[in-house]
């Protein structure tokens, strides 16, 4: 997972939420007009149903979360084998299953504080955006599927931030020294808006696309088909190595 020391509070949950919703409307719409599930996705051995049967999993660890903590699992199951069980529902019953999941994660991030999550304790500022990262991923192996383009919206903002915050993770995972320097982001949003974090002073720069910059820390694009520049050796590494999770 990671690193749940992150700091995201420039994003408002609330504000989020709607976002999170959009995606997984987004995303549903595509898929309920696909009639064939099985069609392989880039990850490998999984079709349209594991992408499907994943996030609806994802989304049952939330509610049991919130609302049974005490009832909530540590170690985290398999993955591939709860999307391979869920791959295998009617595709109508996994449909109905991942909407009224996803319906009610939005639901339930609203007003809740403080719930476990795999070994830590989490909060909507953080698992708003998670969601939406993980929903933005995933859907976008189907949109790559379907030959379809994935529309870049301001919800990029988020799971752009996460990929910032998941610098540390990023190096601690590849087993590198962290940098002990600052690093500048400069990436242009869908609407072509500058987003920035870090010290406009830094040696180390990443520029390019809120898109491209996405796609790379979700491991969906290598760096070579990305547009993303880099100045400083730190900065090329990371963005070598960079991810949101483990």
């Amino acid at each position: 997972m990671i690193d749940y020391g992150l700091d995201l509070s420039e994003v408002d949950h609330r504000r989020a939420l709607p976002g999170l919703v959009a995606e997984g409307d987004e995303l549903d719409a595509l898929v309920a007009a696909e009639a064939d599930w099985t069609r392989p996705t880039p990850a490998a051995g999984w079709t349209i149903a594991h992408q499907i049967a994943h996030l609806a999993a994802a989304d049952a660890n939330v509610l049991v979360a919130v609302r049974t903590p005490e009832a909530f699992e540590e170690t985290p199951e398999d993955a591939d084998a709860v999307a391979a069980a869920g791959a295998a529902e009617p595709r109508a019953a996994l449909l109905e299953r991942w909407r009224t999941g996803r319906a009610e994660v939005a639901a339930a991030l609203r007003n809740v504080q403080q719930f476990p999550w795999f070994g830590s304790a989490v909060t909507p500022t953080l698992m708003v955006p998670l969601r939406l990262m993980e929903t933005w991923a995933h859907g976008q192996d189907v949109f790559d599927t379907l030959g379809v383009a994935h529309p870049a919206t301001g919800r990029l903002r988020p799971i752009a931030a996460l990929g910032v915050q998941g610098r540390t993770l990023s190096f601690h995972a590849a087993q590198l020294p962290i940098p002990a320097e600052p690093f500048r982001l400069e990436l242009t949003g869908p609407g072509g808006e500058t987003w920035t974090w870090g010290p406009a002073h830094a040696a180390q720069r990443i520029r390019g696309s809120a898109l491209d910059f996405c796609l790379r820390v979700t491991h969906r694009r290598a760096l070579a088909e990305t547009g993303l520049t880099a100045t400083g050796e730190d900065a090329r590494t990371w963005l070598e190595i960079a991810r949101v999770f483990l």
